[in-house]
């Protein structure tokens, strides 16, 4: 185990040195026992079988403060995907008990900040807290095709797209719009999702799933909480970035700030169609089932088995995280 600790007691007093100091071709697991503090680094892991074990979540803080209208050397605006506080660009990274954070401020005024772009298979986020406010969580990979030009600009714009799986238990994840996006297949257990007030008529668009076309699952959200500060009617559970965007939600409670339509169609006709935006027994103030649009689909019992944990995440290696 390597200590890292801002004070001097541990092995390194910053994240990126630990991670230096790891072999590139690492075959076993490396854990990473960040001490309490508020570590600002811009964060890349790139070495697989890495852990990182907080001290203590609230406490144990990762954050940076970029963000997409922030103007480059070259007078060009930074853009989304180079914002991110923390990369994660490898396989089998597990994250526990610590704080994700772009500090950059109101989505607003600031644009696109990401505090974690989260790009590889078999990734874990346990009892983590991701805090930002426009797109605090991507789950990559990025889609095949921009919408505009350069839109794609970052470290990943190049790579093949992956398609990886990740999982999300007891994690608070809070933003405004659009705050959990990308095309991975994401397994969100016990998690809260907190919509953040902007003043606006739309505070918030909790998901913005870019699911690719024939790919099986997109988000799945079992027993979480869709919670806020804002008014009533102020937030939409999700809309899609790629019409073929997927998102299951099963026993998941949403207090009143969900629209009574639930979903928003972001203008995609063909998404009425190709996406499957689908819910099981919804409860609270904003579950109210019958205002949703048709296109939206009533999950029965015999169509649980579909969207367990293993069935979504098992894979052809049977992965059981």
């Amino acid at each position: 185990m390597i200590h890292i600790s801002q004070d001097g007691t541990g092995d390194f007093k910053t994240i990126t040195d630990a991670l230096n100091s790891l072999p590139k071709n690492n075959t076993t697991e490396q854990i990473l026992y960040i001490h309490k503090g508020i570590y600002e680094e811009q964060i890349t892991v790139s070495v697989p079988f890495v852990t990182f074990e907080g001290e203590d979540a609230d406490n144990t803080i990762l954050s940076y403060g970029l963000y997409a209208r922030m103007l480059m050397e070259d007078g060009e605006k930074r853009g989304t995907f180079r914002t991110y506080s923390s990369l994660i660009d490898t396989h089998d990274f597990t994250a526990r008990n610590l704080t994700f954070e772009n500090s950059a401020g109101k989505g607003t005024d600031v644009g696109q900040a990401l505090a974690l772009y989260a790009d590889g298979d078999r990734l874990v986020f346990e009892n983590c807290r991701l805090l930002g406010n426009q797109d605090t969580l991507f789950t990559g990979p990025l889609p095949e095709k921009e919408m505009q030009v350069n839109g794609f600009i970052g470290p990943k714009q190049h790579d093949p797209r992956i398609n990886g799986r990740q999982y999300y238990k007891n994690c608070y994840i809070e933003g405004d719009i659009d705050f959990i996006f990308g095309s991975a297949t994401a397994y969100f257990e016990n998690c809260t999702f907190f919509s953040k007030y902007t003043g606006k008529e739309i505070s918030s668009y909790v998901t913005a799933a870019s699911t690719p076309k024939g790919q099986k699952y997109g988000y799945v959200m079992d027993h979480c909480r869709f919670e806020s500060n804002c008014p009533p009617d102020n937030a939409y559970l999700g809309r899609p970035w790629r019409e073929y965007a997927k998102t299951v939600l099963i026993h998941c409670f949403m207090d009143d700030h969900i629209c009574k339509e639930g979903w928003h169609d972001w203008g995609k006709e063909a998404a009425h169609e190709h996406s499957f935006y689908a819910e099981y027994k919804s409860y609270g103030p904003g579950a109210v089932m019958e205002k949703r649009p048709d296109w939206i689909h009533h999950l029965k019992n015999e169509d649980l088995p579909t969207y367990t944990k293993e069935a979504v995440l098992g894979g052809s290696d049977h992965w059981r995280p």
